[in-house]
């Protein structure tokens, strides 16, 4: 599996890589505790590092550690481990780490290790010369026993999310799927733009937008598929392909892996990213689901080349959204790095809070009025249309400025009847007895959750977004 849902994101790396730096702001990301494995080796021990190197030797150092390793990865909690630099060293750590753990390389070059560590009286850190001598011994190892390289916490909490960003990132897609039975899910408006990821793979469109989330069009898909339960789906297309290939994913032969391949801002900024899958219902949107990870969520910010405007203007709506959560105009980045600062904004609090007991509910910031809109127009008001007038409801209703959106998505009311919609709006997954529970913000970057006001005050706010 390629996330670390369940499973430890231990970080190997040589000395002045910034692991135990690093770790502590990774940690806190993924909301869960730091291992510093050099600290349990000397609490053990009852000494500091230098001390056991010079009174036991190197030999009887690596035997604490590997047993301190050992039990580390053995434990149920899964937690961020920050390995020695010469842990990997050991075959039994590494055999370990296969079994137990995400493993994350940190890069580093030898000039800024050395810059870090001289003088700090690091026992194997004595000289220049013997250093880069032990580096470079090192870097097979390294290469050898991580599932990934990165040389930022960013990039480590995308790693443990099995989300890959990058330009051609659909060039590991034969490799990842090799030697399984594929089942190929594709969105018939994307194929007109882009070929196929996979060559001599049977290929099944899903219809475009909505319509590929309705009952009727699962079903289809369920009679289609063949797979056994070692196959694997591959979703390629926008939000609403990941959407129900998830789904299908999710209940066929109860649960079969698969991969997420967004072509479309919603999709890989939004909707491919933590293991949420649904279809729709007449009465509301997104009502039947399930909480699926893909195996792999393979990004390429190129394929936005090909977008039409009004779906770039929905993936923008999910974008502001993300910038007001997180309290930064990511709306001004250029597509690659927004797509990637919203994709980890996004993965980390999925990590955090994977089956939305708690945190995760910020995501539904403004989704709650959407929804309701979505359902209420017979889905042919776009999720974008409807994200932008719900995130204007929101901030009006959080008593602060709606410029961010106004300005960036520009949403016009649109015409629905509003009796369903507010019908929608109460039967919101959220909802609780029939009264809405919203997400707000107290400020830009402080979302609040779990939120009831007045009906008349959210009837009001609901009435605003729909045009006379």
């Amino acid at each position: 599996m390629a996330h670390a849902l369940d499973r430890h994101v231990a970080l190997v790396g040589f000395m002045g890589a910034g692991k135990s730096t690093l770790g502590a702001e990774i940690a806190d990301r993924l909301g869960r505790r730091l291992v510093d494995l050099d600290r349990e080796v000397e609490r053990a021990a009852g000494r500091a590092l230098p001390e056991i190197f010079e009174q036991r030797g190197e030999v009887e150092f690596r035997v604490l550690e590997a047993e301190a390793t050992i039990a580390a990865l053995e434990n149920e909690r899964p937690a961020v481990l920050a390995l020695g630099g010469g842990a990997i060293e050991t075959p039994k750590i590494r055999r370990a780490l296969r079994e137990r753990a995400l493993t994350v390389y940190l890069d580093v070059d030898p000039e800024t290790a050395w810059g870090r560590v001289q003088g700090t009286g690091r026992p194997l850190a004595g000289d220049e010369q013997s250093f880069r001598a032990l580096y470079d011994r090192r870097q097979a190892l390294y290469r050898e026993v991580a599932d990934a390289t990165a040389t930022s916490a960013e990039e480590v909490v995308l790693a443990a999310a099995g989300i890959v960003v990058e330009e051609d990132g659909l060039a590991q897609l034969p490799q990842l799927v090799a030697g399984r039975e594929v089942e190929l899910v594709v969105d018939s408006t994307a194929l007109r733009f882009h070929q196929p990821p996979l060559e001599d793979v049977a290929v099944y469109e899903l219809p475009p937008g909505e319509e590929a989330k309705t009952l009727d069009s699962m079903s289809q898909l369920w009679r289609y598929l063949r797979a056994e339960r070692d196959g694997v789906i591959v979703a390629f297309g926008g939000g609403c392909t990941t959407d129900a290939a998830g789904f299908a994913a999710a209940t066929y032969l109860r649960g079969i892996r698969w991969i997420a391949a967004p072509t479309t801002l919603v999709g890989q900024v939004d909707a491919a990213i933590g293991g949420k899958t649904a279809v729709n219902l007449p009465e509301g949107k997104n009502l039947v689901g399930a909480f699926h990870w893909p195996e792999w969520t393979l990004i390429d910010p190129a394929l936005l080349g090909t977008l039409p405007e009004c779906e770039r203007r929905a993936g923008m709506a999910e974008v502001v959204k993300t910038g007001l959560l997180e309290g930064e105009p990511l709306w001004e980045l250029p597509d690659a790095e927004l797509v990637r600062r919203c994709a980890a904004y996004k993965a980390a609090v999925c990590l955090r809070d994977p089956y939305e007991r708690g945190e995760r509910a910020i995501l539904n910031l403004g989704h709650t009025f959407a929804h309701a809109l979505e359902a209420a127009g017979g889905y042919e008001v776009t999720h974008g249309e409807a994200v932008a007038l719900g995130l204007v409801a929101a901030l009006r209703l959080s008593g602060l400025d709606t410029a961010p959106v106004e300005k960036t998505l520009a949403p016009q009311p649109v015409r629905v009847d509003r009796d369903v919609a507010w019908d929608a709006l109460a039967r919101d997954k959220k909802s609780r007895d029939g009264r809405p529970r919203l997400v707000l913000l107290e400020a830009r970057g402080k979302p609040v959750t779990g939120v009831e006001l007045p009906e008349n005050q959210v009837r009001a706010a609901l009435n605003e977004l729909i045009a006379d």
